[in-house]
């Protein structure tokens, strides 16, 4: 579609990951089983720190939370892209893919937000054990959350701030399985070399910056622990090595996406795809497997159904 052809976008059309029908059909089952993974593992978090006592700690609030957005994460892009991996012809409605971007950006900054509170969690559980429950407090857990919401919503609606009065007329294919702001400004009618500059350094300045937060925040933690270790804090820094582990599968790809200076297709696609069904997946595989608090909760959880079908 020429760009002189003044006609209005209606729809988005994505290439896909690949042509290959074979690779599809491999990708189809690989994201399937990885979605449906992500989407249990999280529910089972939520609702095992929902159910057990044990589990109502500031913590494990923060990782309820977590899971919560691990489970809209895993909604916004995946089941789009399982289902046009049936399709020949894969399409959005230009509307549809401006919510997609809303929620895409909203759901990243919160999560990016909650694992800054997960870090200074630990900080204080670590190097403030005495005063964890006081400045913990149920009240700093919630201005936590209604920060990381209200901070997320005003990002991705300035994003959106960026489009809002930008007219598309052609072309209208994305070489992608989803739709980001940076290729969608490509296809607009205008020239938006200044606001696709504007969002990479709004976009990638907020990942970078958070990213060196949390690794000083977490070296100075390893740091006040090798100095004052004390037995009271080895609990807590056995969960350490998980938080640093989900920050580096985070952080790495969308780093990658928004501040590489030379783009390449393929590997932004390969790295999109870890972060919509890979990621939300080895959250919960992480903080359950380094966790003994929570694998003892999901033991009690499956206890009474395990019981009654032995009745049964």
């Amino acid at each position: 579609m020429d760009r002189g052809n003044h006609s209005v976008v209606s729809e988005i059309v994505f290439l896909g990951l690949t042509h290959s029908w074979e690779i599809q059909l491999l990708l189809l089952v690989f994201s399937s089983v990885l979605y449906v993974a992500s989407m249990t593992g999280n529910m089972l978090i939520l609702l095992s720190v929902t159910t057990d006592p044990h589990l109502h700690s500031p913590m494990y609030f923060l990782l309820a939370n977590l899971s919560i957005v691990d489970l809209g994460v895993c909604s916004t892009a995946a089941p789009k892209m399982i289902y046009d991996l049936f399709r020949k012809r894969k399409v959005i409605s230009l509307g549809g893919c401006i919510v997609q971007i809303f929620f895409i950006h909203v759901l990243g900054v919160v999560e990016i937000v909650l694992l800054i509170a997960m870090a200074f969690d630990r900080y204080v559980a670590i190097c403030k054990p005495l005063h964890y429950l006081t400045i913990m407090s149920p009240k700093m857990c919630v201005l936590f959350l209604a920060a990381a919401w209200a901070i997320g919503t005003i990002h991705s609606l300035f994003q959106l701030a960026f489009i809002v009065n930008l007219s598309f007329c052609g072309p209208n294919v994305l070489d992608s399985f989803y739709c980001d702001l940076p290729r969608l400004l490509r296809l607009a009618c205008t020239d938006t070399y200044r606001l696709q500059f504007m969002v990479t350094i709004n976009s990638g300045f907020l990942c970078v910056g958070s990213f060196f937060i949390l690794i000083i925040s977490y070296i100075f933690i390893l740091f006040t622990v090798w100095k004052h270790y004390s037995s009271g804090s080895s609990k807590a820094l056995s969960t350490l090595s998980a938080h640093i582990t989900v920050v580096f599968f985070f952080f790495g790809p969308t780093m990658f996406v928004y501040t590489w200076p030379h783009p390449n297709s393929q590997m932004d696609k390969f790295l999109a795809l870890s972060d919509a069904v890979l990621t939300p997946f080895l959250n919960p595989v992480i903080y359950t497997f380094r966790n003994k608090d929570m694998q003892a909760a999901m033991k009690r959880f499956f206890r009474p159904l395990v019981i009654f079908r032995k009745i049964s």
